[in-house]
């Protein structure tokens, strides 16, 4: 039996996950979770990374107080976001939090002053949101950052931590492709795009791809964890990629949706899709393993349900109880969930009811009135995307594998069918944890590819299916959903 540990940190929270792997099948347990704040400091947003950096540190204490010996550590996180390190490798100050406003207009900025979009386009592939790394990095240089100007190493959060464990600074490629600095046809930073911005490429670790084992935990880890010198493996370290590999598809034509706080929707290429529709429709070419790539659409996600459900007043805190809430209403009006409106508003409900009344429509009134049409507004956009994505994949998509916390939402899943028409295979709902550890298990020598990993998954898992209703009801939704101009 080997053991391996995953750590999973997302935007609102984090965890380790200790799984074992007897040659046929993974057993998961969550060893530790913990809470991932935005802290608001100075009027800016950050991520606390020391505290997400101990709270490794006390899941491998408990690692080696349970007697347990690891194979080996790997960690995913969300993507774009990084942290500046000085010459001396200490930590300069705490990292930009993706949804601080200070990209606003950034991206328009870049294109009048540095590059026009279409250009910029063609040579990352990457779609166009404010919190990509390029324009947060051309942000924090236009603003004089005092911790960019001092920055030896510029690491993005999964190879910041990997660093503070092992001392070893390297640039994992998933996670990389999510910054609009990648150039799909060299597979390395675009050093034109870096000098745009007064940056090099030495300040970047050294490229590695998912599966690699970075080092070892430095003497100090060892010593305050009690562990000795566990290797550190580079997984896919956006978290997305991780998730991704682990979708337990047998064939090649289906789509997948990774269901949480964002939607990322897409497919798994064998080349980056970089035509005049996907510009158009603000599609990204991101990594995968073994030399594939995501070509997908971010949408947002459960991130309206987390927020709308903070202020709820009377409604169950439980989210499977307040999920049913949505089958207690009729409420018929939708929203377009990647209006920016709901980006980082100060109410969401607030922020859902002025758009219910400025699209003609009625406010929501109750908690099940905002469940219903959140789920709905999803449900309709993962079609509006899908029937995009059809034209341009080179097979037709015939089901949708749908991983993450969102697969267990057993009213959403049906929603989806229904209005999508296709069928819908639910779960893993850990697979961002399942994913990080097979890429560990392949790297110790485990499984030889992909498709060997993802048969672990199904015999690892237990999956669940949903068939799609047809509906007129649902069409007639569609129809004005697409009026909205997602």
């Amino acid at each position: 039996m080997k053991y391996f540990l995953a750590v999973d940190l997302g935007a609102t929270s984090g965890r380790t996950v200790l799984s074992s792997f007897d040659g046929e099948r993974v057993t998961m347990r969550e060893l530790t979770r913990f809470k991932n704040p935005q802290i608001p400091i100075t009027g800016h947003l950050f991520w606390d990374l020391p505290h997400l950096y101990n709270e490794i540190l006390l899941a491998l204490q408990q690692v080696a107080a349970e007697g347990i010996q690891l194979t080996s550590i790997g960690i995913d996180t969300w993507g774009c976001d990084f942290a500046l390190f000085g010459r001396d490798g200490q930590l300069l100050g705490l990292p930009y939090c993706y949804r601080d406003g200070h990209t606003d207009g950034a991206v328009e900025r870049f294109f009048r002053e540095h590059i026009p979009a279409r250009q910029l386009y063609n040579r990352t592939g990457i779609q166009f949101m404010p919190f990509n790394s390029l324009f947060q990095l051309e942000t924090l240089h236009r603003n004089g950052c005092t911790a960019l100007a001092e920055a030896d190493k510029i690491l993005f959060i999964p190879d910041a931590l990997v660093y503070m464990l092992t001392g070893k600074a390297v640039c994992e490629y998933t996670v990389l492709s999510t910054s609009q600095l990648l150039d799909p046809n060299s597979g390395d930073i675009d050093e034109d795009l870096l000098r745009e911005i007064g940056l090099r490429r030495e300040q970047f670790g050294q490229l590695v791809q998912p599966g690699t084992q970075v080092g070892v935990l430095t003497p100090q880890v060892q010593a305050a964890t009690g562990l000795g010198a566990i290797p550190v493996v580079s997984v896919g370290g956006h978290d997305t990629a991780s998730a991704v590999a682990a979708v337990p598809a047998e064939d090649g034509d289906y789509a997948y949706l990774s269901c949480g706080t964002w939607s990322l929707l897409g497919i798994e290429s064998k080349r980056p899709i970089i035509t005049d529709e996907s510009f158009k429709y603000n599609f990204t070419n991101e990594g995968g393993l073994e030399g594939t790539t995501r070509f997908l659409k971010n949408i947002c996600g459960l991130w309206l349900l987390e927020n709308c459900r903070r202020e709820f007043r009377d409604a169950p805190q439980n989210i499977s109880e307040l999920s049913a809430l949505c089958h207690a209403s009729d409420f018929n009006s939708v929203i377009a969930p990647d209006d920016p409106a709901f980006a980082h508003p100060e109410s969401m409900t607030g922020a859902i009811r002025a758009y219910s009344r400025r699209t003609g429509q009625a406010a929501p009134e109750t908690a099940a009135d905002y469940v219903r049409c959140i789920f709905r507004s999803l449900a309709l956009r993962y079609r509006e995307v899908l029937e995009i994505l059809d034209g341009m994949a080179d097979f037709r998509v015939r089901h949708l594998h749908v991983i993450g916390g969102g697969s267990l939402n057993a009213h959403l899943m049906q929603m989806t069918a229904d209005a999508t028409g296709l069928p819908v295979i639910a779960g893993p709902a850990e697979g961002t944890a399942l994913g990080n550890t097979l890429v560990q298990i392949k790297t110790a020598g485990g499984v030889d590819s992909l498709p060997d990993m993802r048969r672990i998954v199904t015999r690892s898992v237990e999956l669940k299916s949903y068939t799609p209703n047809a509906s007129a009801e649902w069409d007639k939704a569609y129809e004005f959903f697409k009026s909205l101009n997602c």
